[in-house]
């Protein structure tokens, strides 16, 4: 086996090895000498790259893409107990290994920064990517979206810095024992996990309780639930330890403090207090939200021991992550841009981050809800995240490993966005939408294709359409 490459996944068998968590540990075990094999529901993009790294990628799931020597079988918590693969590998007796579990053995041994929070995990955990391999560090990522440059998920590097999220969804994060955690935020979602604000900050709570002795916890000191969470972890006895933390954002009170944040087009200027002096830098999209995840970036990579004079206009290497306000093109005058945003937070903040850099611009947005549990808890503010916009396109619900819930459909957020003043037209067949988004778009206006399901696929289709 290669230098690294965790005991007994020397022949790994990943069930929905495309999947944005899954690929990127495939990848890394890959480039590690793995003979890493799995199977996906269909062709893509990420399945190309695996092979082009070696991988065997099966396209549907049968029992016989196992391979009855494979060391291990990788699942996540998508993979439902019925699926054929992982019947046979409890057949065979192939051990299963959680997503979060093997991706914890490739941190071991390396100093993780571990990114936390309900919004902005992605973004921040590339910022990282993008400005330690900038400098040279040469880190090692696993992330849960393209980057735009290089243009992977995933990469093991020959450094001793790994950064990775750290998702909360499934508790995932609790497996996980970082140098430096980020928490950008807390706030209720994934419904079907987690049925209060309590079970959040205690799973949270759990997370910190994980960080290394010595380590240092980065959290932000504007988001109420992060607040909160920062307020439980000082009132219980010896729970930070020898964890020191480490507060960032606009608020008086923080250790890093954002000062002002100009929006300069599609970048901002962005000034924080730190260490007692003021630091300006560039961040390379638009928006607050992001300018406060690159102050969380800059703030961990310190904690790491990288000088913050130098991390800083390393920042500005990033320019983005596919589907997180990635410009797809434009057509007839019309830029078309696709954002992952699914819940009410992320929707706000990437509809305010528009209406910033658009100046008059009109934005249009085709919305598609992600799950059905999420809009029944959180259809009402959803649709008033659409009031935002001067016309909405809004599709059915991407159920994903859902099924349905009776009386749960799109009409629960057409509703509450029309009651806020919104302008919403239901479409229920995607086919229809890029002649209803050319009958809808003039000269100078922005679409945003929005959700975090196969939304994404209309922007080329949309901008086929316009050019036409």
């Amino acid at each position: 086996m290669a230098p690294g490459l965790p005991t007994a996944m020397d022949r790994p068998h990943f069930i929905g090895i495309g999947g944005a968590g899954m690929s990127g540990i495939a990848k890394i075990l890959a480039q590690r000498g793995a003979e890493v094999a799995g199977s996906d529901a269909k062709e893509s993009a990420t399945a190309e790259a695996l092979r082009a790294l070696g991988a065997t990628v099966h396209i549907g799931h049968a029992a016989g893409h196992l391979a009855d020597d494979a060391s291990c079988v990788v699942v996540s918590s998508a993979i439902r107990e019925d699926n054929p693969e992982l019947v046979r590998a409890a057949e065979l007796g192939v051990p299963v290994v959680h997503r979060s579990d093997a991706l914890a053995a490739l941190m071991d041994g390396l100093r993780p920064i571990a990114v936390a929070g309900t919004h902005g995990k992605t973004t921040t955990t590339s910022m990282l990517a993008v400005s330690l391999t900038e400098l040279g560090r040469r880190p090692s990522y696993a992330i849960g979206g393209d980057l735009d440059a290089p243009g992977s998920n995933a990469l093991h590097g020959e450094g001793e810095i790994f950064v990775a999220e750290a998702d909360e969804s499934d508790r995932s994060f609790h497996k996980y024992a970082p140098e430096v955690a980020i928490i950008l935020n807390v706030e209720l979602d994934h419904h079907a996990n987690y049925a209060s604000m309590e079970e959040i900050h205690e799973s949270f709570e759990t997370f910190v309780g994980r960080i290394v002795p010595g380590g240092t916890l980065v959290i932000s000191s504007d988001h109420e639930g992060a607040r909160e969470l920062t307020r439980r972890l000082r009132a219980s006895a010896g729970s930070a330890g020898s964890v020191r933390t480490v507060t960032y954002g606009e608020a008086p009170d923080a250790d890093v403090r954002v000062t002002s944040v100009v929006p300069q087009g599609l970048k901002s200027e962005v000034t924080a207090e730190f260490e007692g002096a003021p630091l300006t830098f560039t961040v390379s999209v638009p928006g607050r939200h992001y300018a406060h995840n690159a102050v969380a970036a800059l703030a961990a990579g310190v904690a790491l021991g990288i000088p913050a004079g130098e991390l800083a206009p390393a920042l500005a290497a990033y320019t983005g992550v596919k589907r997180r306000l990635q410009l797809k093109g434009e057509a007839a005058g019309v830029q078309v841009i696709d954002s992952y945003a699914h819940h009410p937070t992320e929707m706000t903040a990437d509809l305010e981050a528009m209406r910033a850099a658009a100046g008059d611009a009109r934005i249009l947005v085709v919305f598609q809800p992600h799950l059905f549990s999420r809009t029944r808890e959180l259809g009402k503010e959803m649709g008033q995240a659409l009031a935002l916009a001067d016309s909405s396109v809004v599709l059915d619900i991407y159920p994903a490993r859902e099924d349905p819930i009776p009386g749960v459909t799109s009409e629960l957020i057409i509703e509450a966005a029309r009651a806020a003043g919104a302008d919403v037209t239901p479409v229920h067949d995607q086919a229809e939408i890029p002649d209803a988004v050319a009958g809808m778009a003039k000269p100078g206006d922005l679409v945003l294709t929005m959700g975090a399901g196969d939304v994404t696929d209309l922007g080329p289709l949309i901008l086929d359409r316009l050019s036409k």
